[in-house]
């Protein structure tokens, strides 16, 4: 009997739900993390609001880094596809510009609460990390394009750009609530990216 059960419960784990239900349940799940942030999440929240059972949510999220990655992955905005302006300062600019729209957007406040989060959830850190990791290498597929035309010297490190930009662009536009206005992206771009990338 016992090991019927042992058999029988890789099966129900790896039940699908319909498309429609997932969705709902996901939808609720990002929902209240606007709502309440990471910290405040409760899954029979989620499960409430989503009309289903805590038990299904556990089954196909075992823990709540892993509902809330999935939601984010499925709910929030589609990133601003990657800009093809011809030169690698209009690349930069326009690129600069979504990251400063997004912080300016209802996900502003979300997903910076998301990163406080990161420093106290080791499980979803490494959630976030992968879910980056699959996303296509803007920095370096815009450097890549900006060497074949001439505008970059082999040696560059695009690293930099990772490291810099979001930070600053968060940091005056979302905590000191500064404008990130078009000559404060060209200052970035000119005095501050361009050279690093160029020295």
């Amino acid at each position: 009997m016992v090991e019927q059960a042992r058999t029988a419960s890789p099966a129900v784990r790896s039940r699908r739900l319909d498309s429609e239900r997932e969705q709902a349940i996901l939808r609720a799940a990002y929902e209240l993390l606007s709502e309440t942030g990471y910290q405040g999440l409760r899954v029979d929240a989620v499960a409430a609001r989503a009309q289903a059972s805590k038990a299904t949510l556990y089954r196909h999220w075992p823990t709540k880094a892993e509902l809330v990655t999935d939601a984010v992955r499925t709910c929030k905005a589609a990133e601003a596809p990657l800009p093809d302006t011809g030169s690698l300062r209009g690349d930069l600019l326009a690129w600069f510009d979504d990251m400063a729209c997004m912080i300016r957007s209802e996900e502003g406040p979300l997903l910076a609460g998301l990163f406080m989060a990161l420093h106290t959830d080791p499980e979803l850190a490494a959630q976030l990390r992968r879910m980056r990791e699959s996303k296509i290498p803007f920095a370096e597929t815009i450097c890549a394009r900006g060497e074949a035309r001439g505008e970059l010297r082999p040696g560059y490190d695009t690293k930099l750009i990772d490291e810099i930009v979001p930070a600053v662009i968060f940091m005056r536009g979302f905590a000191l609530g500064e404008s990130v206005d078009q000559p404060y992206l060209e200052h970035l771009v000119d005095d501050i990216i361009l050279p690093l990338l160029r020295r």
